[in-house]
């Protein structure tokens, strides 16, 4: 978490809470406005997209105003809690500050900061303009994400020139229609590149408020936190990644039986999904195209050296996927255990951000929930998803003899853009191939 103490104390900025996180959600406030508090005291619960996490305070000092309500989405880089420095603070300081602060604010209220001491803008819901404000008044790129640049790149717009009205100053899609259908400007001061107007895209979600009178409704649960963020994530990879989904079943009669052997060997009882992540790793070294992430912002596929495992764990905070760094070069009951104490970490919201990002391959259980097939959505920006069902009991046959066989149901939705139907299903199968012969990932003693 960096934390770089600016010169002026009298306010605290949202530092940097983890890789890749630009905001984060106000859970609850630890303080009140006229406390006195410590350095490192707990100020604040923020809950990003991969953790919920703690802000403690830089310094010591006494609370004047909290930035923010439980709810409020707050930008890496805006005041989340100002304190009173007294009135015997240097006038002249004060005055510096602010002049410094308020150009800041009017050139670019959005502008996301990774060092606290380069701003003073505050949340989007406090003392900011609401009118739109161009993406690129500094001069700089647009905020924007990739599915919003390539709606731009479809339409021959350079978004960079696009006003945006989303939170931070971000360009949305909206804003992208809305350009590409205003005419330009007449004024010789301003200067943008014009495009004829184009229908908007299916794609192309707007939030509507439901029409007709809603009846019945129980309980009204707000959709924020790790849910909404499981949301954001599911409706980005489905928008970016071309998913296509792969199904096949493993005879795992020989593993069970010694799947049960190993278990009264060692005197602990050990599931089948450590065998089948064993195996994972063993496929993806064979199948490197699988592992491996997309850059969209550079337009470039990134074949990974480590192989860093997810898989999916339910919670009752909603789905968590923490990560196995390094998990081929882990034996089979080390993945139990590793697996095992990242679960309970997901479920007592004590896991690292570290933990929670990294991943190259996700596998997804849905097998003590019952289900047989399933197609999950990819872990974007990963390639590959592996999910798996519930095994069952069922007939099987072998050399033309009939005999009663246990077989695991697999799913595997992979990036069209990225992966051919023929490398998954040549993926699927080594996988397959594995786990029906379990001399090959079974740990030898």
């Amino acid at each position: 978490m960096v934390m770089k103490q600016p010169d002026d104390r009298s306010h605290f900025l949202l530092p940097d809470l983890g890789e890749g996180v630009t905001e984060a959600e106000l859970i609850s406030w630890k303080v009140s406005p006229g406390d006195t508090v410590k350095e490192h005291q707990t100020l604040a619960e923020m809950e990003t997209d991969k953790a919920l996490v703690e802000v403690p305070s830089p310094w010591a000092g006494t609370i004047k105003d909290l930035n923010g309500n439980v709810g409020d989405i707050i930008l890496v880089g805006d005041a989340l809690v100002t304190y009173d420095i007294g009135v015997a603070a240097d006038p002249a300081a004060t005055s510096t500050s602010t002049e410094k602060a308020e150009p800041a604010q009017r050139e670019d209220a959005g502008t996301v900061v990774g060092n606290v001491s380069e701003t003073l803008t505050m949340p989007s819901s406090f003392h900011r303009d609401q009118s739109p404000t161009p993406a690129n008044a500094d001069g700089g790129r647009a905020l924007a994400t990739p599915a919003v640049r390539r709606i731009a790149r479809d339409l021959k717009i350079d978004i960079d020139v696009v006003s945006g009205s989303g939170r931070g100053g971000r360009v949305t899609a909206s804003d992208i229609q809305s350009h590409a259908t205003t005419p330009a400007p007449t004024s010789a001061a301003v200067t943008q590149i014009t495009t004829p107007a184009a229908p908007v895209q299916d794609d192309v979600a707007l939030a509507t408020r439901v029409s007709q009178p809603i009846e019945g409704v129980a309980e009204r649960i707000p959709f924020r936190g790790v849910r909404r963020k499981i949301a954001e994530a599911m409706q980005h990879s489905l928008k970016t990644a071309a998913h296509f989904c792969v199904t096949e079943e493993a005879d795992i009669t020989d593993l069970e039986r010694r799947r049960k052997s190993l278990e009264s060997l060692l005197g602990r009882r050990i599931s089948p999904l450590p065998f089948v992540l064993t195996a994972v790793c063993k496929a993806l070294r064979e199948h490197p195209a699988m592992n491996c992430t997309v850059d969209d912002f550079i337009d470039e596929i990134q074949i990974r050296s480590v192989v860093n495992l997810g898989c999916a764990v339910d919670t009752e905070h909603g789905l968590m996927v923490p990560v196995m760094k390094n998990a081929d070069s882990l034996g089979l009951v080390q993945l139990a255990d590793r697996l095992g104490e990242l679960a309970r970490r997901c479920r007592d919201r004590s896991i690292d951000l570290e933990d929670l990002s990294g991943g190259t391959f996700t596998v997804s259980s849905v097998g003590n929930c019952g289900g047989m097939f399933t197609t999950p959505i990819i872990n974007y920006p990963e390639v590959g998803i592996l999910g798996v069902g519930r095994s069952r009991e069922q007939v099987l046959t072998k050399n033309g003899a009939f005999y009663a066989g246990i077989v695991l149901p697999m799913s595997l939705s992979c990036d069209h853009r990225v992966v051919d139907g023929a490398e998954a299903a040549r993926f699927l199968t080594t996988i397959k191939r594995l786990l029906e012969a379990p001399e090959h990932i079974l740990p030898t003693f």
